[in-house]
């Protein structure tokens, strides 16, 4: 650990560490261990002696009662690595995310104070998809594509929370399904209640939100969106709208509603200028 003093001959010598090139022939120095027959990398370091201490540090939390309430920001490795390390000693698995297994959930640490709850049914989804950040917005890498979480728990990418969705118990932290509530499943389609009763509004954005109409039943209304767009395109419309794909009805009664359903006739007589 600091105050480890070596000349740069011995520097050669440290358990744990490794030198490498870089394409600029630079030189820099790699730490690993190797616990319960699995090799860990722990990290890349401008010199030896940072290396070596990074793989005592390693050696530490492996083989002592640390916990994550114990790291500083002074520590030598990454706290990414503090957990990834923690959670093998404790649970005997290893994930390359910083992943630590709770009781029925587990815990997908961010930060030391920006820690996501999931269920055990995401486990090894998450396990081998790292989890960035923007805002309140979280992504994964997906086939190179960044991918909204949100969208694994069936919350559209456009949904705003406490509106469409909703965290039960006030965490945004928390993704167990048990706490996410789905207000607002299609496009345009929003549950709200007047004088007492929930309906469903619809509404289409052209240079503001324009009322498509009110209905009892959620499929109604989603279908109303989708007749919308359609009323839209013959009016000459070329604004790219995503249509509501619905599932659990057959053709004949998606034509039945799609004939009966009305449309507000300020929408019907609307032409682009």
């Amino acid at each position: 650990m600091p105050g480890i003093q070596h000349s740069d001959q011995d520097q050669l010598h440290y358990d744990g560490v490794y030198q490498a090139t870089k394409k600029n022939g630079s030189i820099y120095y790699r730490a690993s261990l190797t616990y319960r027959n699995k090799h860990i990398s722990l990290g890349s370091y401008p010199s030896a002696v940072s290396a070596h201490e990074a793989y005592l540090e390693g050696l530490q939390l492996l083989n002592s009662q640390t916990s994550l309430m114990d790291y500083r920001s002074n520590a030598r490795l990454l706290f990414e690595k503090w957990v990834i390390l923690l959670n093998f000693r404790d649970n005997n698995i290893y994930f390359g995310t910083p992943i630590y297994v709770g009781q029925k959930m587990f815990y997908y640490y961010l930060s030391p104070t920006h820690v996501l709850k999931f269920d055990m049914d995401d486990l090894f989804y998450f396990a081998s998809h790292k989890i960035m950040c923007r805002g309140t917005h979280y992504f994964v890498a997906d086939y190179g594509m960044q991918v909204n979480i949100a969208s694994r728990f069936g919350i559209k990418n456009y949904a705003v929370p406490g509106k469409d969705f909703r965290f039960l118990n006030q965490d945004p932290t928390d993704f167990r399904r048990e706490n996410l509530e789905i207000l607002n499943t299609f496009h345009g389609v929003t549950l709200e209640q007047q004088k007492g009763k929930y309906i469903y509004t619809v509404r289409i954005h052209l240079n503001g939100n324009y009322l498509v109409g009110r209905y009892t039943q959620e499929w109604e209304a989603a279908i109303a969106y989708n007749k919308a767009i359609d009323i839209l395109k013959r009016n000459g419309v070329t604004k790219s709208f995503t249509p509501n794909y619905i599932e659990g009805i057959s053709p004949r009664e998606y034509a039945d509603i799609y004939t009966k359903v009305k449309i507000s006739p300020k929408l019907s007589d609307y032409h682009p200028s």
